[in-house]
């Protein structure tokens, strides 16, 4: 089984459960831990794979408690960073159907640095560049772009989520798109949200939007549409997946526990060359991947809500 390497934040979710949308009214909150890098590499390791956490948090007892979950759910955390910056906090209220809304204090996870002694380690096997805050300067940024490179020279498989948040690009949208664009072009598989492919994009019908993000360069582009099921577009194909029905109770981690079960499924194969010709055998593996994201929103908080291979049916 190849190793998935999950590379980004972090964080502490602090959620207002049952609290509303509106954080200006919340006032009770719960310490949870979150960062979808670290939710996916959870995902992978829940269902008995290779996650591995590249990211930075807090010299501080937040960090530690981080840290210490990762551990517990089977996350190889050799390769996490401290720093004397306070771990990223995010705070975190919830509607009635799931749906969220965040305010950042970033810390710790913008000091990633790059370790260029990985490349060794690398080699055939999975990056996922998943991270909502990579591209908000700091030497995390540098060091994704520069962990895309070796994963370019090294054969690895390499996936991208760019996890877009309104709140941090209000007004800045162009220059999400702009620094988005290489890792679309060289990443083989794309996962998007719905809103990620219309803005990405430029089009609002997501069959045209996969049009438009195949020609930037990816191969495989999935856009989760939640309820709606899955788009996966790959080789002039395209078919919509349906999901499963649930009562959401939080949707944060449901991407994440989607991209993590199907980098899962991939990791397992013997070589990456099924990925890109068998079509049908994507659509089975997106099904799976359906079922994960769904799962996730029944319960609180990302990590403590991801299934396992029973759940699934894997």
């Amino acid at each position: 089984m190849k190793k998935v390497f999950c590379v980004g934040e972090l964080l502490i979710d602090f959620v207002a459960e049952k609290q509303g949308n509106d954080l200006s009214k919340a006032t009770d909150f719960t310490k949870k831990a979150g960062g979808a890098p670290a939710n996916v590499a959870c995902a992978i390791a829940k269902l008995g794979g290779r996650g591995i956490f590249l990211g930075c948090v807090g010299n501080d007892p937040f960090g530690t408690f981080l840290l210490d979950v990762l551990k517990k759910e089977g996350v190889d955390i050799s390769l996490a960073q401290r720093s004397k910056t306070f771990t990223t906090l995010a705070f975190v209220s919830l509607a009635e159907d799931g749906e969220r809304d965040f305010v950042f204090c970033r810390g710790a996870d913008k000091a990633l640095e790059y370790d260029p002694t990985l490349r060794k380690i690398l080699h055939g096997n999975i990056l996922h560049l998943g991270a909502a805050t990579a591209l908000l300067g700091g030497s995390l940024e540098k060091a994704y772009g520069k962990y895309l490179f070796d994963a370019l020279t090294k054969e690895m498989f390499i996936s991208f989520d760019p996890n877009f948040r309104g709140d941090l690009w209000r007004g800045d949208e162009d220059t999400f798109i702009k620094k988005c664009t290489p890792f679309i072009e060289k990443s083989h598989l794309c996962k998007f949200s719905l809103e990620e492919a219309q803005l990405l994009s430029g089009k609002t019908d997501p069959s045209e939007a996969c049009d438009v993000l195949h020609d930037v360069g990816t191969k495989i582009i999935t856009v989760t549409m939640g309820k709606e099921g899955t788009l996966l577009s790959m080789g002039g194909t395209k078919k919509t997946i349906p999901s499963i029905e649930v009562s959401p109770v939080d949707t944060t981690g449901a991407g994440d526990a989607f991209i993590g079960c199907l980098l899962y499924q991939i990791s397992g194969l013997g070589n990456f060359d099924p990925v890109f010709e068998d079509f049908a055998l994507l659509e089975k593996m997106v099904a799976k991947a359906n079922v994960a994201g769904a799962i996730t929103t029944t319960n609180y908080g990302a990590i403590a809500a991801l299934p396992t291979k029973d759940q699934i049916g894997i």
